[in-house]
């Protein structure tokens, strides 16, 4: 009786995940940069979800040396095209939701949303393009990580893509990224600029080999660039993404970096552009390899529950959720879309000894090196 009860309820889940099985695509590195730099015939799709946020986009990518500001803007529309019509190919062919939105006080926006689909349950990719005078409390956020940013008032030029892939079968871990580019100009006319983001896996259950492989692809993208910067962005993902009233990380880390102008800027804006190129071989395999597990409401729940640690460590320390909210006018929906479709909080829940969900919950709780560092 029991075990025809546990059949019922991993039956009874399942049935919303089934869907037509089509071959496993190949989203390796090799494969997806070849995808990328394939000719695309002028009929086809436009290199864009939508239309540009700056109306001259391309009439100043035409120009010999474009503005730092134009490039970053194409930059971060192709990657969230590219990244969309990933995970549709991967669920289906399931459509997102395209939403631009214009923001009063200078710029706007374009949101992507795939909700209560087959293979993700919410799949949000947001490019935002904003300017403006920073307020305050966004000067004051700025210097407390050591931003010198000169007598105000300042205008500010703000480009990113960001995305947080919430999937339905709990044995496919979320990931989120999330790389943009920041300009202020003081009272006084000096301009300072840098890049940041970075990306990171968060696994229910923990499969060691796709943690290896994640790491290793973002490792080698920084290695191209920097052979300091993995160890280095490693280390700060590992201290940002750190739930302190929990003791334990959000995830099993990736890169972070944020403030980034060594060197030049156009040495930054390669390595940025590299790991954009990274973000669907390092996640698409993952996905691919269990979108199809068997799970039953046991494992359901437990997704639930770690989705709330998400959302604790989402709305009291993300840096990008707090920008948002001290932007003037900013679009609420659009720094929410990183919030699952659902969550789940029980009182003084306790974990199964020896269980696999206790053995995931371990490694939340001390940072592990899933790859050597230097080599």
């Amino acid at each position: 009786a029991a075990a025809a009860a546990a059949a019922a309820s991993v039956g009874a889940v399942g049935a919303a995940v089934s869907y037509k099985q089509h071959p496993a695509r190949d989203w390796s590195i090799a494969s997806w940069l070849a995808m990328l730099q394939a000719p695309v015939a002028s009929c086809e799709q436009s290199p864009y979800m939508d239309q540009p946020i700056t109306a001259t986009l391309s009439e100043e990518l035409a120009k010999r040396q474009p503005h730092m500001r134009a490039r970053v803007e194409d930059l971060v529309l192709r990657t969230q095209a590219e990244v969309c019509r990933a995970l549709s190919a991967a669920d289906d062919g399931a459509k997102f939701t395209v939403d631009s939105w214009q923001r009063s006080n200078g710029g706007g926006g374009v949101s992507c949303v795939l909700q209560d689909s087959t293979v993700f349950e919410k799949a949000g990719v947001n490019v935002s393009v904003v300017h403006g005078t920073l307020p305050p409390a966004a000067v004051k956020e700025m210097s407390t990580r050591g931003k010198e940013l000169g007598p105000g008032p300042h205008s500010f030029f703000a480009a990113g893509v960001s995305s947080v892939i919430h999937p339905r079968n709990p044995m496919v871990p979320t990931m989120h990224f999330n790389y943009r580019y920041f300009e202020v100009r003081a009272a006084d006319g000096s301009e300072t600029a840098w890049f940041g983001g970075g990306c990171d896996l968060t696994p229910y259950y923990l499969d060691e080999s796709d943690a290896v492989n994640f790491h290793k692809t973002l490792k080698e993208g920084c290695d191209k660039h920097n052979r300091t910067y993995y160890a280095k962005f490693k280390k700060w993902c590992d201290d940002y993404f750190f739930i302190k009233h929990r003791g334990e990380h959000r995830g099993v880390g990736g890169i972070f970096f944020d403030d980034l102008e060594e060197g030049s800027l156009e040495a930054t804006f390669n390595f940025v552009k590299e790991m954009c190129k990274r973000v669907v071989p390092s996640y698409l395999p993952i996905v691919e390899k269990h979108k199809l597990d068997a799970y039953g409401l046991k494992e359901r729940d437990w997704q639930l529950l770690r989705r709330g640690r998400y959302v604790e460590f989402n709305l009291i320390y993300d840096r990008g959720t707090k920008f948002g909210l001290f932007t003037p006018n900013a679009r609420i929906e659009s720094i929410f879309i990183s919030l699952p479709l659902t969550a789940r909080w029980e009182y003084m829940h306790q974990v199964e000894p020896g269980s696999e969900e206790e053995r995931v919950q371990k490694v939340l709780q001390q940072a592990k090196d899933w790859i050597p560092l230097n080599k």
